[in-house]
């Protein structure tokens, strides 16, 4: 198949780019000569198609307002057979960040590219690939990662992920990497103020002059602090060479924003404040780094074009919570995330955006967030869930209180409409890609867990606190995602069932831990009826639950054997929090007692989590992705927390590798995990 120029043109309109079309190959002409040091951030590539790629460099200039580059891109790394050049806009407009959308490309192709000044001042040399072409049967290869916290960690992770694609044949290499948020943080910490958090080394990230101040973060509230974060981090060694050697395909979370923010309200730690000019921010700096296939408010890939708006109070909503301040829709609207990503046959990507769109926390009633407070960070199943759905809960018949331990409370969200993570817009849109979708796999590439996060206190023994959880209910665990946005993800699911659409599969992030299972609307006591497959891959770098929890526990506690116990002759506690996520309490009172797993697992409760097949709270890496007509295969790669950069060419040993597989499914069947250690010890995590 291919795209004829007529096409091109109509596609490179629709994102603002210039036409830029490959010819016949012929040697380079360019006097290139390599000056990484003019071009400090490196290279990129994003968003790739079978025929087309979004090409991305920095070089900034001391003078003048706009300059001119000239992209290359080559069949040979020796630039011995170039076949399309063009010129590629840097301005001060944009912080000397420039995008090029080369086309004309061959499906399934390695291509090598370079951008040079006017004086021969080159940067370094960039891989891209293509996708494949529609018709192409062959095997997908793709990386989903998440959460690079430079300020507190090291990308070991990415150097491994080069090294073994180096040395895989081509049919095993990546064709991209699949980045699922929290590319920066905006929360940034200066090591004068702060030398370490928790076991980790603060290291110089980026100064935001005229920014806020929470804490010890610092956090910008405009494009130049952000854009001096991005900076800061591109200036990472590992993360330059993975986006030097691979096309990124990415989606922010909400430290590309605000903390706690959503929609354009930003919050930090403290109380949310109107930042409509923040997020325009946000959305520009995030336009100029990361080359995507975007239509930005200037209508050019050359310039993001910022709408004017102000920062002011939201005070008109609409039923599923979306501000309707004007100064709020310009904002959260200049940059439209969301897309679906095609390549070749066998996967469609539909990447959602988690963020801009949001509507109010339903949990944040203190009444009901108050019950049980002696139990760490759980919340009563039951409560959530009404919670939750709002005014559809029960068919339409929500409780008018609701009622813990013989406690009662009023249904604060009885009139309310259900949570969205998705926003109703976007939801819609959503469903529509997913009714459409001929692809063997439908990807849903979000960046947050889908996965239930629960346990079963009700198992404890007696006496072991003053308070007894009620056996009426589980708990949930609240991490802030789709594990708790049951009525919204039962929408999504229902209509995987309905349609009968196979192949439904989650890659998500944030949760700063290793999750593999099913996509479920329910769990016992509810019906258990998976319709597809969920993942979510461990933080590259960001500290996660497991090391939270070893530095917090100071002094003696009950519960702490739920989560973390002290194995004789172990430098580091065992993370029985993985026990108590799959298996319940019993499995580890059961293994703090024996330390045998054999006999923790004997008395797990089956009722507890149906849906998860593998769980690592601590667990710090990527996944790896290989899709087929016939099966899925996910390959979890964890690595040792990264607190120091590994000077290892691989960067570093391996903590495990595990790979979950399952075979395509036709409709109305249950989709099976099967389970393969690799390599390494996955501790509690099976």
């Amino acid at each position: 198949m291919t795209l004829s120029r007529r096409g091109f043109i109509e596609t490179a309109a629709a994102i603002g780019a210039a036409l830029t079309w490959s010819g016949k190959a012929r040697a380079s002409r360019i006097g290139w000569r390599e000056r990484r040091d003019l071009y400090p951030e490196g290279v990129a590539s994003g968003d790739p198609d079978a025929h087309s790629v979004i090409l991305w460099t920095r070089r900034a200039f001391p003078e003048g307002e706009r300059h001119v580059l000239t992209v290359e891109v080559a069949e040979d790394e020796a630039f011995h057979r170039v076949i399309a050049h063009a010129p590629a806009p840097v301005s001060a407009a944009a912080d000397w960040t420039t995008r090029v959308l080369v086309a004309g490309l061959k499906p399934s192709r390695v291509y090598w590219y370079r951008f040079t000044d006017a004086d021969g001042n080159g940067s370094r040399v960039g891989r891209t690939i293509t996708a494949p072409a529609a018709n192409d049967p062959r095997p997908v290869n793709f990386a989903f990662v998440s959460c690079q916290d430079v300020n507190e960690g090291s990308l070991n992770a990415y150097r491994r992920m080069i090294f073994e694609d180096e040395r895989a044949q081509p049919k095993d290499q990546l064709g991209f990497v699949l980045h699922l948020g929290d590319f920066i943080y905006e929360l940034v910490e200066y090591p004068e103020e702060q030398k370490m958090r928790y076991d980790r080394i603060i290291y110089e990230v980026a100064r935001i002059a005229d920014g806020g101040k929470v804490g010890k973060f610092h956090y910008p509230l405009t494009v130049d602090g952000y854009r001096a974060v991005y900076r800061g981090y591109l200036k990472d060694p590992d993360l330059q060479d993975a986006r030097a050697r691979w096309p990124f395909v990415a989606i922010w979370d909400n430290h590309e924003f605000s903390w706690q923010g959503r929609q354009s309200i930003q919050q930090a730690g403290g109380p949310p404040r109107p930042g409509q000019t923040i997020k325009v921010a946000a959305n520009q700096a995030w336009f100029e780094y990361l080359p995507a296939r975007v239509m930005p408010p200037s209508g050019s890939l050359e310039h993001f074009g910022p709408p004017e708006v102000k920062n002011v109070p939201i005070d008109k909503w609409d039923d599923n919570g979306l501000g309707l301040e004007p100064n709020n829709l310009i904002a959260i609207n200049s940059l439209i995330g969301y897309r679906t990503y095609r390549y070749g046959p066998h996967l469609d990507v539909i990447i959602t955006d988690q963020h801009s769109y949001r509507g109010p926390d339903p949990f944040e009633d203190p009444a009901v967030a108050g019950w049980g407070p002696e139990f760490t960070d759980m919340y009563p199943e039951h409560a959530a869930l009404i919670m939750d759905g709002g005014r559809a809960f029960n068919g339409g018949n929500p409780p008018a209180e609701i009622s813990f331990n013989g406690a009662h409370v009023p249904n604060s969200r009885k009139d309310a409409s259900p949570q969205t993570i998705l926003g109703a817009t976007q939801k819609a849109w959503f469903k529509d890609q997913l009714r459409k979708s001929k692809a063997t796999w439908k990807i849903w590439g979000n960046s947050e867990g889908a996965l239930d996060s629960r346990c079963d206190p009700q198992n404890l023994p007696a006496g072991l606190l003053k308070e007894t959880w009620p056996q009426s209910t589980y708990a949930a665990v609240p991490i802030g995602d789709y594990g708790m946005a049951y009525h919204e993800r039962a929408e999504i699911y229902d209509l995987v069932r309905d349609q009968k659409i196979t192949g439904f599969a989650i890659v998500s992030g944030d949760r700063h831990s290793f999750w593999a299972g099913y996509a479920s609307s329910q769990l016992p006591p509810g019906k258990f009826e998976p319709v597809g497959l969920s993942f979510v891959g461990g933080s590259l770098s960001s500290a996660g639950s497991m090391e939270a929890l070893e530095h917090g526990f100071k002094k003696p506690d009950p519960l702490k054997p739920l989560f973390l116990v002290d194995r004789p002759g172990a430098a580091k506690p065992d993370w029985t929090y993985n026990l108590m996520t799959k298996h319940g309490v019993r499995s580890c009172l059961e293994y703090a007692k024996s330390f045998d797993l054999k006999r923790a697992h004997a008395v797990s409760n089956p009722d507890l989590a149906p849906h998860l097949e593998f769980i690592d709270h601590g667990g710090h890496g990527y996944a790896i992705v290989r899709l087929s007509a016939k099966e899925m295969r996910t390959e979890f790669v964890c690595i040792p927390r990264p607190v120091t950069r590994s000077e290892r060419p691989d960067g570093g040993p391996l903590r495990y590798r595990v790979a979950l597989t399952a075979k395509a499914w036709a409709a109305g069947e249950r989709p099976k995990l099967v389970q393969q250690v690799i390599e390494g010890d996955i501790g509690l995590s099976a």
